[in-house]
């Protein structure tokens, strides 16, 4: 279905080209304001000497983004480009978790040892291509392709260290033009999964740690065109 999506997309925006010989288009600049709800599912998988362990963990955030974008629109058709220069958490907080591990060595003594892991997530540099069909002079379906960044940050007392990463996503939503500058959106974005393996391996370890999510997000959003 995500494929699909993409080709459809990128079929509009070829055919907007070829709108742009024939037809007088309508260009317009505006600002937007949204409320975000961000949900990630995700889990690590920490390799060691023996078996792999999997770490499963759930976040979600709601917050309020701006962004700006420009508009060309061929009578009901309309194509855009919507920009967000803010960055945005994954998590509502800095999720952290204590290791403990305990080894036996062939004498009675026993280590034990206590590892604090402070893990976190951010999305930035978010651009959206997208096209809207108006059905009728208020109503319109929205289609678009986003792109958006996702910074690591973590300290971890294991030595794993996490890079950033660049994903892909489908836009679906609706909207409702309320005035002439004046409309409203609802918009659900599909992201690629996300898969990091750590450029730094555990201590003692040879294997790196991975860490795989699956980010999805929903959105309100209030625009003014001029």
């Amino acid at each position: 279905m995500k494929k699909i999506a993409i080709n459809f997309l990128a079929v509009l925006f070829i055919s907007a080209l070829s709108f742009t010989k024939a037809f007088a288009a309508d260009y317009t600049l505006g600002v937007s304001g949204a409320i975000v709800n961000l949900q990630a599912e995700g889990s690590e998988t920490e390799t060691g000497s023996q078996t792999a362990e999997t770490t499963p963990a759930s976040v979600s955030n709601t917050f309020g983004i701006a962004s700006v974008f420009v508009e060309a629109q061929f009578g009901k058709l309309a194509f855009g480009v919507d920009y967000i220069p803010f960055d945005a958490d994954v998590s509502d907080a800095t999720h952290t978790r204590t290791d403990t591990e305990t080894s036996v060595t062939g004498t009675a003594a026993e280590t034990t040892t206590k590892r604090v892991q402070t893990a976190s997530a951010e999305v930035t540099d978010h651009l959206t291509l997208y096209a809207n069909y108006y059905i009728s002079d208020s109503f319109y379906v929205h289609l678009g392709h986003a792109s958006v960044d996702v910074n690591t940050n973590e300290s971890l007392g294991t030595g794993s260290k996490y890079g950033n990463v660049n994903i892909d996503g489908i836009q679906y939503g609706f909207g409702l033009q309320m005035t002439d500058n004046l409309r409203f959106e609802a918009a659900y974005t599909d992201y690629d999964d996300v898969s990091i393996t750590s450029s730094v391996a555990r201590t003692g370890v040879t294997t790196n740690n991975k860490v795989s999510a699956d980010l999805d997000t929903t959105q309100l959003k209030l625009s003014y065109h001029f």
